[in-house]
Parts: C-alpha cells; sequence; structure tokens
C-alpha cells in the first residue's frame, strides 16, 4: 500500500494509511504499507508486481506506463467536484507577485514536474494552447521541469526560482489544511479543467477475487464508522468506481498537445 501522492505531510501519510488499514481489512487482504519518499521514481513503485493499493496518477495508467488495474479513485471534498472523483489543477504564483491573470505571466519562467504526470504537466500543457498562436508559438521566457513533486512546485515558486507553476489542486487543498503556513505566500490565478482523480490500483497480477474485495471495500468505505474522521482529515468524501477507460480522456489532452507541436509546456 502507498499513498505518497496525497501524503502532504507525514502525518497525513498516517492517515491515509489508517484508512488503508481499515479498506484492506474489510476486504479480508493482508498488505503492508510501503513507505517511499521523494525523489525515488514513483514509475518504480507502479511497475512492482507486489502493488496491492496505491495511489497512481490517471495519466500513466492511460499510458500504460505500468500493468496495473484500478480499484477506486477519491473524491475530494470540494464544492468543484460535484461529488466527483474529480480534480483541477490550480496555477499558482507569489503572493506578492505582480501577476493578476496567466497571460501576465507569460514572458516569464513556468516549471512543471515530470512528463508523465497529468497535473503537474499534461493539464499545464493543454491549458497553455487555447493562448498559442502561430506568432508566439511558445509563452514562456525559459521553463524548468523534472522538478518531480507538488512540493518542489510549490516551494519553487516561494521562492521566486519559477513565476508560475501548476499545483494539484487536491494536493493544494490537503497541504493548505495540514501546513497552512507553506501556501501563505502563494496564490492562485486559474485553476485548468476537471479531470479523473489519480486512482488506487493494483499490480495486474493480483487475482481477480482480491480486486474485486478491495473494489468492494474502497466502494462502502464512506459508509463505515471509522470513515468520518478520516474522511474529515484528509478532505475525502468517498470513493468511485473507475477503469483504466475512465482515463482516456487524458490522452486525448496529450494528442492535442502534440498535434500542436506542442509537446511540453513553454
Amino acid at each position: 500500500m502507498n499513498a505518497r501522492m496525497y501524503a502532504v505531510t507525514p502525518g497525513v501519510e498516517a492517515l491515509w494509511c489508517a484508512l488503508l488499514e481499515q479498506v484492506t481489512h474489510e476486504a479480508d487482504v493482508e498488505l503492508s504499507y510501503l513507505t517511499y519518499p521523494a525523489p525515488a521514481p514513483l514509475e518504480k513503485l507502479w511497475a512492482r508486481n507486489d502493488v496491492g493499493a496505491a495511489l497512481m496518477c490517471g495519466y500513466p495508467i492511460a499510458l500504460g506506463l505500468a500493468a496495473v488495474t484500478p480499484l477506486a479513485a477519491p473524491i475530494p471534498r470540494a464544492p468543484w467536484t460535484s461529488g466527483r472523483a474529480l480534480y483541477r489543477t490550480d496555477l499558482i504564483v507569489r503572493a506578492d507577485s505582480p501577476y493578476r491573470t496567466l497571460e501576465d505571466t507569460f514572458g516569464a519562467r513556468a516549471g512543471w514536474t515530470v512528463e508523465h504526470s497529468h497535473s503537474g504537466f499534461n493539464a499545464f500543457r493543454h491549458h497553455l494552447l487555447a493562448y498559442r498562436t502561430p506568432e508566439r508559438p511558445s509563452l514562456y521566457a525559459s521553463t524548468v521541469g523534472n522538478l518531480v513533486t507538488a512540493r518542489n512546485v510549490l516551494d519553487s515558486v516561494r521562492e521566486g526560482r519559477i513565476d508560475v507553476g501548476p499545483l494539484d489542486a487536491y494536493w493544494h487543498m490537503l497541504i493548505a489544511r495540514h501546513a497552512p503556513e507553506l501556501v501563505a505566500g502563494v496564490r492562485v490565478l486559474t485553476s485548468t479543467a476537471l479531470a479523473p482523480t489519480p486512482a488506487f490500483v493494483a499490480a495486474s497480477g493480483t487475482p481477480a477475487a482480491t480486486i474485486e474485495r478491495l473494489q468492494g471495500a474502497f466502494a462502502a468505505a464512506a459508509s463505515r464508522e471509522w470513515f468520518a474522521p478520516l474522511g474529515e482529515q484528509l478532505l475525502l468524501d468517498g470513493f468511485a468506481a473507475v477503469a483504466v477507460d475512465t482515463f482516456a480522456p487524458l490522452l486525448e489532452w496529450d494528442r492535442a498537445a502534440r498535434q500542436a507541436d506542442y509537446p511540453q509546456p513553454a
């Protein structure tokens, strides 16, 4: 089990571990929580054949980056989800910067996480497509790539290494709840379109009966007595059933960018 993608602090990781222990106990599946801190590459974690319930971004699920079976996706407790397993990317700047619109940042320095990230790369690139013209194929004077994590994007904006960066909005909600001092110096210019939330996945070789029990336990979690205090702290309303096809729209965003000869946010 692993929830590094949304383990924004050690305390929050402990909450995810407690939630996963409840889910797997109900599913009668014995799994252990693996601590896998950054900057260890998540793609190596996802490729392990003993993955039983690990959070994985939907873009690499759609890309087939690892052979996995989706189990369930978190439903963030935010009005813009309308009770669905959706998230978006916040495009952030320093609070004291002069930027008031995203267009104001054009010509400055942008950053992104990794090329297989939806929130930190694919969503940002897709959002920028609408602003490109034949006369202005690149929007930024420079970009800083391979920042790897949302925390690195946040710190890079706060410390002035980049002027604008993409931040997973659910991750942003969690860090604002549990470490508000870290986001006090930033603000959101705009947010991207909604997309399917990252999902808990199991290795594709996991027995079908185990998959079915885990999926059922995730689906039922929000109705259990133990869920309410964890859901409150994790800003979580429950879990939604997902499949590989759930994330197919993310490939359309990738295809549109490549057809426009825009392989990276720039």
